[in-house]
């Protein structure tokens, strides 16, 4: 919905946010279900009300709990039975400056007596997350600490050892330290929020004293979406892909008309060095694991001699996919899509021109856009937009882009054999598949929250939901690893079944989409077959729960040769194999030549 993508109104949300949850609820989309726990350290009403909003539009349809006002560490530490029947997915601590009760007190205290305080104050909310954890094992979302709006002693305030200022940075370096060390433990960076809206729009003290509102009103809209756009990150939903125009998008100019000599970039001129600086930004989310392609209406000839001038920070190699024609952008953009391998809904739109925006906009409506005024704003929208905002990186994430563009390099051999067996047995893939490994969690815990559409279940597992999985003696858990002549795919694939006497009911059976037709699922089922016979099993039932993604692997368990049992109206099926005679059906990727490392 427009009204709630950023730069969004906040006014109007505030004004108009039982039309807009109205609407969305309306719009038929298909949602996931989550409870979300939110312990208030202030008024939560209208937080939870625009937290609730943002959700929806992101694909979730949240149910709350609250607690009542400033009753936070009561709930958490001390626990209350209405909290404990609602057994939360997720739980947000919304506590400010406000809450903090061990502030400095006196110029005259020693350094000593001061970092007692923060040791103190620190470990108030530390018994929180602990007591939290051990009870609900889901993830925590804890907000940071914005500067107060009034101070004492200036500067001072900044750096002395009893300034306020200087114990909020203090503390927000502790919780980002625990924050790095706990996973499923994310920080609301408040403290940049507050600094980036001006701690004059975001602090009220009226509204503290008439309402207990630890911020103001107005800026409310911003804290919900902030936390939302964890929360979405938290359960798959980030977008994966910038697709940028080109021509007074990454330089200035048109190439086409001005030459390679001709387009603005570089250190020459102030323009130039704008459009430089953008490019840098862009690269970084590279880095970062978010995939870069090209969408421009232009002759690939003049596409590829503009991202070859000298002074280019990105380069043709830095894109997984260069679309350079005089075709409709929409089009591109699907088709960029389907060469490689990911939903257009993952796809974030950046063009200088309005026209080419708004009919993306209205063709693709699942494609965010972003309509360049200027560099520093298309950097602005992309920072605050909360498009990839980051939960958690593993080095599959930092190797992304070189995998999806590998995928390319495949695509483009197979155009050469005429028998796609054969290309298969060209690629000389090999796989690891092992069970959990310590080093392969956080990215396993990612690819459960992040596939969609090759997913027969589509349950989502946190990491400590995760964590307990990989050490339960019920199941039999698989991940694999596929690698090949053009590079390493990374871990692509999760299996976890739960055993009962001689069956076992497959509970979570997933795929990258990057690695879809070679086989992968082939060699996981042999595999699979394997382990269950080690354990005495010997047939398997299958599961399928229909979302609107999901649609691909309806038939899996069919092709794998198993029976159904039963197929429901809604599209669910339940399937079942006696593996007592099954024989191995991968026959082009060799598993296990080399065990996958330990460390």
């Amino acid at each position: 919905m427009k009204e709630l993508i950023f730069p969004f109104e906040s006014k109007t949300i505030l004004r108009k946010r039982r039309a807009i949850k109205k609407q969305l609820l309306a719009d038929g989309s298909a949602r996931i279900k989550k409870k979300i726990a939110v312990l208030g350290g202030s008024t939560t009403d209208d937080v939870v009300s625009a937290m609730e909003l943002f959700l929806l539009n992101f694909g979730i349809e949240p149910e709350f709990y609250q607690s009542e006002y400033n009753k936070f560490y009561e709930d958490a530490v001390f626990g209350s039975p209405e909290l404990d029947s609602f057994s939360p997915d997720i739980i947000y601590i919304h506590t400010t400056s406000r809450n903090l009760t061990m502030l400095p007190e006196s110029p005259s205290e020693s350094p000593e007596q001061i970092q007692e305080r923060l040791d103190g104050q620190f470990e108030y909310f530390k018994q929180m997350w602990i007591n939290l954890v051990k009870k609900f094992s889901c993830p925590i979302i804890q907000n940071n600490f914005e500067l107060p709006l009034f101070r004492h002693s200036g500067n001072y305030d900044g750096w002395g050892y009893s300034g306020t200022g200087a114990f909020i940075n203090r503390m927000n370096v502790m919780f980002s330290d625990y924050a790095r060390n706990n996973n499923g433990f994310y920080i609301n960076d408040i403290n940049y929020l507050s600094s980036v809206i001006g701690l004059t729009k975001w602090h009220d003290p009226d509204a503290w004293f008439l309402y207990k509102y630890a911020v103001r009103a107005e800026v409310i809209p911003d804290l919900a979406y902030s936390v939302a756009c964890i929360i979405k990150s938290v359960y798959g939903k980030n977008q994966k892909v910038i697709d940028l125009d080109l021509d007074n998008t990454l330089w200035g100019g048109v190439i086409g008309d001005d030459g390679q000599e001709g387009i603005e970039i570089g250190p020459e001129t102030a323009v130039g060095q704008s459009f430089s600086e953008f490019q840098t930004f862009l690269k970084g989310y590279k880095n970062y694991g978010v995939l870069l392609a090209v969408c421009s209406k232009n002759d690939e000839e003049n596409a590829l001699l503009g991202l070859n001038h000298p002074s280019s920070v990105l380069r043709p190699d830095d894109f997984v996919s260069v679309k350079a024609n005089w075709d409709n952008k929409d089009h591109n953009i699907e088709q960029s899509a389907n060469e490689i391998g990911l939903l257009a809904e993952s796809f974030v739109f950046v063009d200088d021109n309005p026209a080419e925006c708004a009919i993306v906009e209205a063709q693709l409506p699942n494609v965010s856009v972003v309509n360049i005024t200027s560099v520093s704003d298309a950097m602005y929208q992309l920072s605050r937009s909360g498009f990839f905002e980051i939960t958690s990186l593993s080095k599959d994430d930092l190797h992304r882009s070189e995998m999806y563009a590998a995928n390319a390099r495949r695509t483009a051999q197979q155009k050469s054999f005429t028998n796609y067996t054969d290309y298969l047995l060209s690629l000389n893939m090999k796989a690891g598949i092992t069970d959990f490994l310590p080093v392969y969690l956080q990215r396993i815990t990612q690819l459960t929250n992040k596939s969609n559409q090759f997913n027969v279940t589509t349950r989502r597992y946190s990491g400590s939901e995760m964590a307990e999985v990989a050490k339960s003696p019920d199941h039999i858990r698989l991940c694999g690893q596929l690698s090949d002549k053009f590079g390493d795919n990374g871990v692509v694939s999760v299996v976890i079944g739960r055993c009962e006497n001689t069956t076992l009911h497959i509970e979570l059976w997933l795929m990258s989409c990057r690695v879809l037709k070679r086989d992968m699922e082939l060699a996981m089922l042999d595999e699979l077959v394997k382990k269950c016979r080690e354990r005495g099993i010997d047939k398997i039932m299958g599961y399928y729960y229909r979302t609107p993604k999901n649609n691909m692997v309806s038939e899996l368990f069919g092709s794998f040769g198993f029976t159904p049992e039963s197929k429901n109206e809604n599209g669910d099926s339940v399937w079942s194999l006696d593996i007592t005679s099954y024989t191995n059906k991968n026959h082009v990727i060799k598993v296990n030549e080399k065990e996958f490392s330990h460390e």
